[in-house]
């Protein structure tokens, strides 16, 4: 299945194909400025989705990380909280304290793990989405350049067409200017 910015790349094509010739041109044709502004507008509006939620993700990266950071130092203030409750319990001080370093371990490596995660996850996201437009730019530049070498060829016959009827007209008017001219009735030539 095409992509959207494939099928409105199809209408445009279409649409340049549909066009009429400007007269004695075969690479210039005229085209509606309406119409093909229409067809680029819908194409910048159509963007894949992908795109888009790429450029969201990249966008809100920042606030990712940010999230994660907050979740963590929630944890480590939790961890905190605790540990001071068990530090102020006497009868068990140094269980506590044991106690207290595991969780505030677990809480940085929980906090550590989750930024590390949603790092990882944003530039995968950020990577894809500038292989896929650069994949699609570079399917747009052929397109391009494909059209432009059609057309440049029928530019080319033409305009040998154009070169050998010349040569014939010049040479069929240089055979008429060589031909005597008769009297009408008589067969005769006339003197010049």
């Amino acid at each position: 299945m095409s992509s959207k910015i494939e099928q409105i790349i199809e209408e445009i094509e279409e649409y340049i194909d549909g066009c009429k010739p400007q007269t004695l041109s075969k690479t210039n044709i005229i085209v509606n400025k309406e119409e093909i502004e229409e067809l680029l507008r819908e194409l910048r509006l159509k963007t894949p989705e992908e795109i888009k939620r790429y450029q969201k993700v990249l966008a809100n990266r920042d606030a990712i990380l940010a999230d994660a950071q907050a979740k963590a130092d929630a944890i480590i203030k939790e961890a905190n909280i605790h540990t001071t409750e068990l530090i102020n319990e006497h009868e068990i001080m140094q269980q506590a304290y044991v106690q207290a370093n595991e969780i505030m371990a677990a809480a940085e490596a929980e906090a550590q793990k989750r930024l590390d995660a949603a790092t990882m996850e944003a530039n995968n996201f950020r990577a894809q989405a500038m292989e896929y437009t650069k994949d699609m730019l570079g399917n747009l530049q052929n397109l391009v350049r494909q059209a432009m070498d059609g057309h440049a060829a029928r530019y080319e016959a033409m305009m040998n067409s154009l070169n050998n009827f010349s040569d014939i007209l010049a040479s069929n008017r240089a055979e008429l200017e060589q031909e005597p001219v008769l009297r009408e009735g008589h067969g005769e030539e006339l003197e010049e």
